[in-house]
């Protein structure tokens, strides 16, 4: 949908059209659903992740405006601050230990097999993801795993650049670090 259009639909919901608001949740779901799965690595507290998103989306759509960035990276600031704000209220959690077995096997299994795998990595890695601060794991999975521009995560985040690029390497050092504790080696 092109921002010109969003807009439009924007506005109608303003005006109080629910009809429009349904047409952006359809629009946006996937986006949002996407992104809380990846920052909260389960399915449950994702889908309340995403719906809270929406309904705060739905009480402050009078505060948007178009001039100062696109939809698209305002619901994501939105969804982005709801999932920290669920991580903050987590309890640490460490692998299990039948994780890291798994995660053992599948990182010292020299098979071609492991590189057409890319969906289990990407699991591995979300779930070593789930370890990290809360900042550095928005980053990381803004960047990393949803491919947002930098300029985005800015807006998303209120961060700098320079803040972004801090956390994002300290994220993927930690990363790198579990990796190899649990057998991986760089090729």
């Amino acid at each position: 949908m092109e921002q010109n259009e969003v807009n439009q639909i924007v506005v109608q919901c303003q005006e109080g059209s629910k009809e429009s608001f349904r047409r952006l949740v359809r629009e946006y779901q996937s986006m949002v659903f996407s992104l809380t799965l990846k920052m909260l690595c389960d399915e449950n507290d994702a889908e309340d992740a995403c719906q809270d998103t929406f309904v705060s989306v739905w009480l402050n759509l009078h505060k948007y405006n178009s001039e100062k960035g696109k939809f698209s990276t305002w619901i994501y600031s939105i969804a982005s601050n709801i999932c920290l704000d669920k991580l903050k209220r987590r309890k640490p959690q460490l692998p299990m230990l039948s994780d890291e077995r798994a995660f053992k096997a599948y990182a010292t299994n020299p098979s071609p097999e492991r590189q057409l795998m890319n969906s289990e990595w990407v699991s591995i890695v979300r779930v070593l993801a789930a370890q990290l601060s809360p900042k550095q794991q928005l980053v990381f999975t803004l960047r990393v795993l949803e491919n947002v521009p930098i300029e985005e995560i800015e807006s998303i985040t209120n961060m700098n650049a320079t803040k972004i690029k801090s956390n994002l390497y300290v994220a993927r050092q930690q990363i790198k670090q579990q990796l190899i504790r649990l057998g991986y080696e760089q090729e």
